[in-house]
């Protein structure tokens, strides 16, 4: 289907906007094929004539339907704005933190605590195939130690995300995960004990930006050994990808044996 006839079946676009990001708009009248101005309405009820490129139109929003879906997938229109809109939905209006994107878990920070965590959550999720239930952290845990157990093969999860995303904290309920399903004997809180090794390294690769006082500038490999029960038996931190060109000063004097730093537990 030609753009031109995209944009006379589906009457609503996205806008960019300098405040808001991307802002909601209805077209007006109908767009033809080579038209420099796109007629649209805000929501607000603004009449605005924006121009546009022939070749890249403003992306077109999903139907009302789609919106808050719990899978970034099942969009129509999967592109910044409706990635951000459906986050949003989520976040604002269901007090919803997660969300999909196939394999892939979103979460946003909520800057509190949620009671979403508990063992009585982690007992529902355990056993349960990802997607069965609503998105979580926990889906993700279970997941990967489900197929550990299957294959009997290592399995990796990346949290990855911006300054005071909220990963230090994901990597903390993931292993409060496995502590609970294991049913270790270890299950003392294990992922303190992997934890309580971070002002180590924090002391030499942390800085402050403009969103965290205390920033880690390097990545962190956690690595949590399980028995042929699959009850978790010690986990071990290393540290790795040190940022060396953000460390422009020592603040202070700290003495080390050895450069490279791991903690076992």
């Amino acid at each position: 289907m030609a753009l031109a006839e995209l944009y006379t079946q589906y009457n609503r676009v996205w806008i960019p906007d300098s405040e808001e990001v991307w802002r909601s708009a209805e077209i007006a009248k109908d767009y033809k094929a080579g038209d420099r101005l796109l007629h649209v309405q805000l929501e607000d009820g603004t009449i605005l004539d924006y121009p546009v490129d022939p070749v890249a139109l403003p992306p077109l929003r999903n139907p009302d339907i789609l919106v808050g879906e719990n899978d970034l997938t099942a969009l129509s229109y999967l592109h910044e704005p409706a990635v951000l809109h459906n986050l949003k939905v989520r976040f604002v209006e269901s007090k919803l933190i997660y969300t999909y994107s196939g394999i892939i878990l979103v979460a946003m920070n909520p800057y509190k605590q949620l009671p979403i965590y508990g063992d009585a959550i982690i007992h529902a999720y355990s056993g349960q195939n990802m997607g069965d239930m609503d998105p979580h952290i926990f889906a993700v845990a279970e997941e990967a130690y489900k197929q550990m157990a299957r294959n009997n093969k290592n399995q990796s999860i990346i949290v990855s995300g911006e300054s005071g995303a909220g990963k230090t904290v994901s990597a903390r309920y993931t292993m409060r995960y496995f502590a609970t399903v294991s049913k270790s004997s270890s299950n003392a809180h294990v992922e303190d004990k992997v934890l309580a090794s971070n002002p180590i390294t924090e002391a030499v690769g942390n800085a402050k930006t403009t969103r965290n006082d205390n920033s880690s500038r390097f990545g962190k490999y956690t690595e949590i050994s399980f028995d042929q029960s699959y009850q978790i038996i010690g986990a071990n931190m290393r540290t790795y990808l040190l940022e060396k060109s953000r460390v422009v000063f020592q603040v202070g004097k700290i003495k080390f044996l050895k450069t490279h730093c791991e903690c076992s537990c």
